[in-house]
């Protein structure tokens, strides 16, 4: 059987595509492109045409630079694709187009194979992976989950950077809904009765990283993975980043972050600040795995055992 298998994780403003090995569990490639696929969605409650097409051109160029068959690849889709009206003549107009075939997964599914990918990713780090809480800010949803040693507790609320900067440019009330999430959040964790004092902070996804990856002096171009994996980040990290952001041209700001990320990166920092107060801890740990990784691992664990 071929021990390599692609996955691929449509969001709700990237797309992210990775060439694993389930024998070694190690990455061979990956591919990232911003496609934007929730523009509009707050108002319009659909994926527009201009969104499929962006889609269809990174899937199509994925597979030229990954050379991998679109329908032979394990794909998922989440907020974004959720709650689009839309969305099953999306994805067949996916298929038609490329052949690709993309699940829509529900937000414990999202959690449990996010969670997945980054037990892995401490283990490879070196990093004691017992006890911690993780937080993956999503496009269009925002997971939170408390591991246990073998046991976790997860939930997927209600917002995401792209969701939550839209519906910010409208009311202009962010910290208001910030402050509210907060009382939501707050409320999960104390359903747990768990001490979470112990618990180390994880984080992943686009806004830790990029945070991380400011702190240590690599900008979207030189991005390296393998340097931003378990680098930690503060509360003061964030204020630096934002006032970086607030002094700087669009240019270079881009060139911090990337196309595509700039109008989103500064809610992203404001929703990361929000977990971090309401957990009351100093610092996080910053991992780039996340659900695409989570897909291909769980894709070897169940499919590759033979």
């Amino acid at each position: 059987m071929n021990n390599e298998i692609v996955s691929v994780d449509l969001g709700s403003n990237s797309f992210r595509v990775l060439k694993y090995d389930c024998k070694n569990h190690e990455i061979i490639s990956e591919y990232n492109e911003v496609v934007g696929m929730a523009d509009g969605l707050v108002d319009t409650g659909i994926i527009s045409k201009e969104a499929m097409l962006r889609v269809i051109s990174a899937i199509n160029h994925s597979c030229e630079v990954l050379k991998y068959e679109a329908k032979d690849a394990v794909c998922v889709t989440t907020a974004a694709m959720r709650k689009a009206k839309n969305n099953q003549e999306v994805l067949e107009f996916f298929k038609n187009e490329t052949g690709i075939n993309f699940e829509i997964i529900d937000g414990d599914e999202e959690a449990r194979l996010t969670l997945l990918a980054v037990k892995y990713a401490l283990k490879r780090e070196k990093i004691n992976s017992d006890n911690f809480i993780l937080l993956d800010i999503g496009g269009g949803s925002t997971e939170i989950i408390v591991n246990t040693k073998d046991n976790y507790k997860a939930k997927s609320f209600d917002f995401g950077i792209v969701t939550m900067t839209q519906k910010f440019l409208k009311t202009h009330d962010l910290h208001n809904d910030l402050e509210n999430k907060k009382i939501e959040i707050k409320k999960f964790l104390d359903s747990l009765n768990l001490d979470l004092t112990n618990y180390s902070f994880v984080a992943t996804a686009g806004t830790p990283t990029t945070i991380a990856a400011i702190k240590l002096g690599q900008d979207f171009f030189s991005y390296d993975r393998n340097i931003v994996n378990g680098a930690t980040v503060n509360l003061e990290d964030l204020t630096f980043c934002l006032n970086i952001f607030k002094d700087s041209s669009q240019e270079e700001i881009t060139r911090l972050v990337g196309r595509g990320r700039v109008e989103f990166i500064e809610v992203g920092i404001f929703i990361y600040k929000t977990i971090f107060e309401v957990l009351n801890k100093k610092e996080s740990i910053v991992l780039d795995d996340g659900l695409r990784e989570g897909v291909a691992i769980n894709y070897c664990l169940t499919k590759c055992r033979n």
